[in-house]
């Protein structure tokens, strides 16, 4: 099992930054991917960002050239960088880790961009 535990998020206005980190209770180098996603109110959980166990990042559209992931091996821990945010950034955004063939999720963090 992987316990994932996230910090940051709150408000911001838009164009505006912010950053998540997520901890995980396991090295990270035995979990497949770690990364991020997010759910609007009303809309599906989605795709942000992933990387995985050998650092290669997947972007959504949306947060390609806005936003950043990147890990600290050392404290299993990765990390969201988000740039330029915009109001439809919105939502309750959830850390992910994949270990072997079953995910594992964190509570979520809201991010509540103004505009």
């Amino acid at each position: 099992q992987v316990q994932l535990v996230e910090s940051g998020g709150g408000l911001v206005q838009a164009g505006g930054s912010l950053s998540l980190s997520c901890a995980a209770s396991l090295s990270i180098f035995s979990l497949k991917a770690m990364g991020w996603y997010r759910q609007a109110p009303g809309k599906q959980r989605e795709l942000v960002a992933t990387i995985s166990g050998v650092g290669t990042t997947t972007y959504a559209d949306s947060a390609k050239g806005r936003f950043t992931i990147s890990r600290d091996n050392a404290k299993s821990t990765v990390y969201l960088r988000m740039n330029k945010l915009k109001p439809e950034d919105t939502a309750v955004y959830y850390c992910y880790a994949k270990l072997g063939y079953v995910d594992y999720w964190g509570q979520g963090t809201q991010v509540t961009v103004s505009s």
